[in-house]
Order: structure tokens, then C-alpha cells, then sequence
């Protein structure tokens, strides 16, 4: 899925050098960011930990 996202020009350049400078790509940078705030939420992260948190949630509702 695509999404645009408005960025601040000096941010992007920071982020920019960050890649280069680690040999990463903008998007894995971004992934890995994502997945920094999701795990910070308590959210999941994977398809595998929401097939997880739903299949508990269905079960407390079962009870």
C-alpha cells in the first residue's frame, strides 16, 4: 500500500543522511520507526502478533 506523508525538508535530509550513512533505505527506516511507535503503543507489529491479539480478544469475549 501507498500512502504520502508530508515530511519537513530538514528532517528529510536528516533522515537522508541517516540512510546513507547506514546504508539503509528511506523505507527501512520508516519500517523500522513504525514498528518502534506500534511496540511503544502495545500495538502489534506483525501479521503473526494480530492474528495472536485477535484470536485472545475473541476468546475474552467468548467467556
Amino acid at each position: 500500500m501507498r500512502k504520502m506523508v508530508d515530511i519537513e525538508s530538514a528532517r528529510r535530509t536528516a533522515l537522508e543522511l541517516l540512510a546513507s550513512d547506514t546504508g539503509k533505505r528511506l523505507q527501512d527506516l520508516f519500517d523500522e520507526a513504525i514498528a518502534d511507535l506500534l511496540k511503544k503503543h502495545g500495538r502489534p507489529t506483525t501479521t503473526s502478533e494480530m492474528v495472536a491479539a485477535s484470536a485472545r480478544r475473541e476468546r475474552k469475549k467468548r467467556r
